[in-house]
């Protein structure tokens, strides 16, 4: 492999520090926004010079000193500002990387820092009572993006979705499809005034009388029941099936009330003081285990009828999880529920459980927008739009990548008229097209230049040009790029990283012929170049959950 050049420059600011005074130093490298001022910058005279007495920009004067530069790997050496010490990176070293981008292919990128640790991601997880619908959306996409972007660094990761099959949404589910089956026999029969009034209820007691023509009016409501759930279930999945995703577990939330859990986390809440009765319900001290929140009350975790809330299995759940050993547990919510996951993780600690391996993304809200208003997504009148209408109006790709282009944290607007272009205006197309062009390139070669296939060793250092060294410059940033998005768990840097690349990749094709018959060894050179630019966004692709097309 390579060499890793922020270690063997961190390294060398380390060992330069230690010979100023400096015991244990730490260095911060970051890359500068303006190319101008090199490749890696780092602060380390700011961060010491007054512990020594110095001054910043005459203590990176000493540092430099101390580096003795050039040498192999970097060409030069600035002062910039306070302080600030720019290094610029030989050629050589970003043209020898493209050998390991070539050589990895698809693994480039990979990473093993988490190698040999477990994951459990936890989302989607709506209750079968209807279909998913675009409310369902960011979430949907963001899951699938992050399970990936963990494997992408070495974790081995459990999908799972949890779910409530018994309550009141059940009830009401059931006595929808009553009703509506009634109907069928008998229209002018009442529909509950908190029924689901979707058109896939009338499906499904369609489905019924078809099977059993009207043998069912007496029937127990769990037909109904059952019928329903799987309906619902059936659609969930076929919906969840066109993103490509595919959990490993759905987690019955009924499987902690028959195998005792419920009842253990209630005695061991007793058990410890942490709750009592008032009003014939049971309070958790929720004011006591969330001290430092000032609002903090306490919470009922079982109503006056017995029923639980929300609350408790939802503790008793994520005690199922830790016990399971996962290094990493996430679960991803909406915005409402913002303030309640607190209440959860506050009782799972009061239980003495290490809540910190539990990671918890609230995604913000979406707006559909068109000529930057506010639209209502319908594709009937008095129905909901589901997820596989989204899908159906702006395809797969596309939908997965407007969910988890921006920060899941921040207000998300969704140009409905940018995601239904079908052309590069269209930022999935941009990336897209990218790679397409290249695979068409690649295709050419075979032809114009047959033994490309075959050619041996390539001179990489005929790639000169200022826009070949930028590209190279962001293709090698790749994997560091992967370890920030899963750092903090955010896809969206992947696309922002992408869309440099698709840039620098641009700009080199406008400006450096690829092909030439007359030029091989550089030809061959610019080639690689385009291999290396095309596994690179394919591999991004791969992280954030699209296709990537060979022809477009």
């Amino acid at each position: 492999m390579i060499l890793d050049i922020k270690q063997y420059v961190s390294e060398k600011i380390k060992n330069a520090l230690r010979s100023l005074g400096i015991h244990e130093p730490a260095v911060i490298l970051e890359r500068p926004k303006d190319p101008l001022h090199g490749d890696i910058s780092c602060n380390a005279a700011m961060m010491y010079a007054k512990k020594l007495g110095r001054n910043p920009k005459e203590f990176a004067q000493s540092i430099l000193e101390q580096l003795a530069l050039p040498d192999e790997f970097i060409t030069k050496a600035s002062i910039a500002g306070p302080g600030f010490i720019n290094l610029f990176i030989a050629d050589k070293y970003y043209t020898e990387k493209l050998t390991e981008i070539n050589e990895l292919k698809g693994n480039f990128g990979r990473l093993n820092d988490n190698s040999g640790k477990t994951a459990d991601i936890e989302w989607v997880s709506a209750n079968p009572t209807g279909e998913l619908h675009t409310g369902h959306g960011r979430q949907t996409a963001l899951g699938k993006a992050i399970a990936n972007l963990l494997e992408w660094t070495g974790y081995k990761v459990t999908r799972e979705y949890y779910y409530n099959n018994a309550g009141k949404q059940m009830e009401n589910l059931a006595k929808s499809v009553y009703a509506r089956y009634r109907q069928l026999f008998e229209p002018d029969y009442p529909f509950p005034e908190d029924g689901y009034a979707g058109d896939y209820v009338k499906e499904i007691a369609a489905i019924l009388a078809k099977e059993h023509d009207d043998k069912l009016i007496d029937a127990d409501d769990k037909i109904f029941r059952e019928a329903g759930e799987n309906w619902c279930f059936k659609s969930i999945k076929h919906t969840l099936d066109s993103f490509g995703i595919h959990h490993d577990i759905f987690f019955n939330e009924s499987t902690l009330y028959e195998t005792g859990k419920i009842t253990e986390t209630l005695e061991e809440f007793k058990k410890r003081g942490l709750s009592y009765e008032k009003d014939g319900a049971i309070w958790l001290k929720t004011s006591e285990l969330l001290k430092n929140k000032k609002d903090a009350a306490d919470k009922v975790i079982v109503k006056a009828t017995g029923e639980p809330t929300y609350r408790l299995p939802d503790m008793a759940y994520h005690i199922d999880k830790l016990k399971r050993g996962y290094d990493l547990i996430i679960d991803i919510f909406g915005a409402d529920h913002g303030d309640t996951y607190k209440e959860v993780l506050a009782g799972i600690e009061g239980l003495g459980y290490d809540s910190s391996k539990i990671k918890v993304i609230i995604h913000q809200m979406v707006t559909f927008v068109q000529d930057g208003k506010p639209v209502k997504m319908s594709k009937r009148a008095d129905n909901v739009y589901t997820l596989d209408d989204l899908i159906e109006d702006i395809g797969a790709d596309v939908t997965q990548f407007f969910f988890v282009m921006r920060s899941a944290n921040t207000h998300l607007e969704f140009d409905i008229a940018l995601a239904r272009e079908q052309s590069d205006k269209n930022p999935v197309f941009y990336l897209q097209y990218a790679h397409a062009r290249i695979c068409s390139i690649l295709r050419n070669a075979a032809e114009i230049l047959p033994d490309y296939s075959s050619a041996g060793s390539i001179n990489y250092r005929l790639l000169d040009t200022p826009e070949a060294i930028s590209l190279i410059k962001v293709l090698v940033l790749f994997p560091e790029t992967v370890a920030a998005a899963a750092a903090t768990l955010e896809p969206h840097k992947i696309i922002t990283y992408l869309n440099e690349a698709a840039e620098n990749y641009h700009r080199f094709y406008h400006n450096n012929r690829v092909i030439d018959a007359e030029a091989k060894e550089l030809s061959f050179a610019r080639l690689k170049l385009c291999e290396a630019a095309r596994i690179v966004l394919k591999n991004g692709f791969d992280i954030i959950g699209i296709s990537a097309p060979e022809r477009m």
